[in-house]
């Protein structure tokens, strides 16, 4: 066959077709092609001379391929830049955790170098103390030595001098001249002889050091720990009935298996967790949490009331799986049936009863006080003036109310009249840093020292809200209420410890008193607030016994009063509490959620009338400067001050 011969200016239309311009659409297979068509099963451009391999595959046109393509290409860069904002939230909430681990890496840092630098100012002292003893030791020995050997010598020179004078006269001739000084050297022999010296030591040199340094190269050896988990909140779970119910006024469990990042069980305790119940409006209840230190916990709770609840299980502040859960609480009568509560707010009238023997004059206590609600102030939300649960309450004797706002991380400041003055307080785990505020109170200096729950030590700041000191870290397990004494001493009421801590403004320990139990100086679970009378007794409030104990600043129990139920006199589970200058106790009844006044005997004397606008889970309370009651509404998410007989 003979070939075809063409022109280069050639202008077939055969050449017209098969040779493609320099475009975009060249076959990548066969150069000078143009693809057409697209392959959708090998998802490949196709031009005339590739159809013939791909025959029995489906085909489009090449303009409706880019045009799919395109189109799937921007739903997925939409699909992608969506996940901008989660990575970037993502990223922002790991750089915060970085800096918090750095901050923390800083302050334990900070406190190595200051306890080991206490250690060695110790030691210095005792080394000081020990080498001054031997000296004292020593120079009272070696005196009495050196006085014997003094008396020797002198005796020992004495006859020695009086044996050389008599030697010398018996070797000279005898006659009537040396007759005298004989006489005389006869004498002194005769006392010599009878000289009494002491010859016999009159100290011993026994000087030895006991110094024991096994146990404490041993105490050395093994002080201090580095203490973490490599649990994260993603991978940890809960299990247990107190996940879904309980009955009002008995103990729930749930139980936490604390997981590393791959799902691995965590070994090893000390994760930082927290635990709440709460109401759509708020937390409402604490627990405790048992550290079983094999990384699991158990958090045991009681719930006062009965309804539908949330439950939020926390880890590093992040929640954990499954978290919050739904919680219903019920009220069961002796035969199990449900019976039908009151609902918060409703109070139960004061009836007359019999003056204490060891009581205040009543006046007008046994009827509820009238019009008692001067003006509350606050809504849930995070600005200025509105709360999160907020907590602690204290007053300062220049007129300003201080509120710890538990989950907004500050305090915020008013007037006695309401009007909001400033707020402080960043979030974190650093010192100088608030992350569960729920105590406060003013020292006489007018510094403000705040409980912070989940640090788990107090944080001293100035009154313009410069952070200054912190005091009972390593110490303290859960710090709930604080309060000050006549001495200026800082008292601490650790909910988690059951244990009140005393402590100096420094940080320095006097004393503790307290454990779990339902001994005189024992609590049976979660003391909450503490006030001190004008004796320096310091009074707590014990929530699970449902009662008031009255301590010496030693810790002897001097006084107790109250019982669950909820007539007069009766609590469900006390929080906060004040006394005034007549000596009378006001304390918030939480779980009956009305406010409570007793004489300083513990007797019963009124209640505060607030069914005009009920409280709900009543924290923290205080007596302002101007005589008034003012009042955490946790629940209502706001504070109420109010008037009372004095």
């Amino acid at each position: 066959m003979e070939a075809h011969q063409h022109s280069p200016d050639s202008s077939s239309e055969e050449c017209t077709v098969l040779e493609a311009p320099p475009g975009k659409n060249a076959c990548p297979q066969h150069a000078g092609k143009v693809a057409d068509l697209y392959c959708s099963a090998c998802e490949v451009a196709l031009c005339e001379d590739c159809v013939l391999e791909h025959e029995e595959h489906p085909k489009v046109a090449l303009s409706q391929a880019l045009e799919q393509h395109r189109i799937s290409l921007q739903e997925r860069l939409g699909s992608v830049n969506n996940r901008l904002p989660q990575i970037s939230d993502a990223l922002s909430f790991v750089k915060e955790i970085l800096q918090q681990l750095t901050n923390q890496r800083a302050s334990i840092e900070e406190d190595i170098q200051s306890s080991f630098e206490d250690l060695h100012k110790q030691l210095d002292v005792r080394k000081s103390v020990l080498l001054m003893e031997l000296e004292v030791t020593y120079g009272l020995k070696q005196k009495v030595l050196q006085a014997q050997v003094d008396s020797l010598v002198r005796g020992e020179g004495d006859i020695t001098a009086t044996c050389t004078q008599t030697e010398e006269a018996l070797a000279g001739e005898a006659c009537v001249a040396s007759l005298q000084v004989e006489q005389e050297l006869q004498e002194r022999l005769g006392e010599l002889v009878g000289l009494g010296l002491p010859c016999q030591p009159e100290e011993n040199d026994q000087l030895d050091l006991v110094m024991e340094t096994d146990g404490l190269r041993k105490s050395i050896h093994n002080l201090g720990t580095i203490v973490t988990t490599s649990a994260v909140a993603s991978q940890s779970e809960a299990m247990g009935a107190g996940l879904e119910q309980c009955v009002v006024g008995h103990p729930a469990s749930v139980t936490i298996v604390t997981r590393d990042k791959s799902g691995g069980a965590c070994k090893s305790g000390n994760a930082i967790l927290s635990a709440e119940v709460f109401t759509p409006d708020g937390s409402i209840v604490d627990g405790e949490i048992v550290d079983h230190k094999n990384g699991t916990y158990e958090f045991v709770y009681i719930v006062p009331k009965e309804g539908n609840f949330s439950l939020a299980l926390r880890l590093y502040d992040q929640h954990i799986k499954g978290s919050p859960f739904k919680l219903t609480v019920t009220r069961l009568s002796p035969t199990g049936a449900k019976r039908r509560g009151k609902s918060p707010g409703q109070k139960k009238k004061g009836s007359k009863r019999a003056s204490s023997a060891l009581g205040t004059p009543r006046r007008k206590t046994q009827n509820p006080i009238e019009d008692d609600l001067i003006f509350r102030i606050g809504t849930k939300g995070r600005n200025k003036g509105e709360f999160t649960n907020l907590q602690g309450v204290a007053a300062s004797s220049n007129g300003r109310i201080l509120i710890a706002d538990s989950n907004n991380q500050c305090v915020q400041i008013f007037s006695n009249e309401g009007e909001f003055k400033s707020r402080f307080g960043v979030r974190g785990r650093s010192p100088g840093q608030l992350q569960r505020p729920t105590g406060v109170a003013v020292h006489p200096s007018g510094d403000i020292i705040i409980a912070d729950y989940d640090n788990k030590w107090v944080s001293i700041f100035s009154c313009e809200g410069k952070f200054k000191a912190k005091l009972g870290s390593g110490r303290l397990m859960g710090p709930k209420g604080v309060s000050v004494d006549e001495n200026g001493h800082v008292i601490v009421v650790d909910n988690k410890a059951c244990t009140v801590f005393i402590f100096q403004l420094t940080g320095k320990l006097i004393t503790k008193f307290g454990s779990r139990g339902n001994g005189d100086k024992q609590f049976a679970g979660s003391p909450h607030f503490a006030a001190v009378n004008k004796n320096n007794e310091i009074i707590v409030t014990d929530f699970h016994n449902h009662s008031v104990k009255v301590f010496t600043p030693e810790g002897e129990l001097v006084l107790k009063f109250g019982s669950n139920g909820e007539g007069n006199g009766q609590f469900n589970a006390p929080t906060g509490v004040a006394v005034d200058i007549n000596g009378n106790i006001i304390v918030a009844d939480w779980g009956n959620s009305r406010i409570q006044v007793f004489d300083g005997s513990g007797s019963f004397l009124s209640y505060i009338n607030t069914s005009a606008d009920p409280l709900y889970g009543p924290q923290g309370l205080a007596l302002t400067s101007d005589g008034h009651v003012v009042v955490a509404d946790s629940g209502n998410h706001c504070f109420k001050v109010y008037r009372y007989l004095q």
